[in-house]
């Protein structure tokens, strides 16, 4: 990175509806604090948001999605992960 150039920032937001975090976009700041600022500004302008993280995109480590077979398929003989094995009680109605 050169001296001039602030590092790239992912932001999410979480909504007043929702539970989770999702993804808004990106931008560039010095530092997190003015991260959180300029996201605030540029993602929640109609108060939407109750929570902001931002991540630096250089410490996001993501899986390539052409290996996905790969990643995944040991997951397959542990059938005792799916609840299909598991009897649930009559009185058990929503689950």
């Amino acid at each position: 990175m050169m001296n001039n150039e602030w590092p790239l920032w992912e932001v999410f937001i979480r909504s007043k509806q929702g539970l989770d975090h999702k993804h808004a976009g990106s931008l560039h700041a010095a530092d997190a604090q003015m991260a959180i600022e300029n996201a605030r500004d540029a993602y929640t302008r109609r108060m939407e948001g109750i929570s902001i993280w931002v991540v630096e995109s250089a410490h996001i480590h993501a899986s390539n999605p052409d290996e996905a077979s790969s990643l995944y398929d040991p997951a397959d003989d542990k059938v005792y992960r799916h609840p299909t094995f598991y009897h649930l009680p009559d009185e058990l109605k929503n689950m």
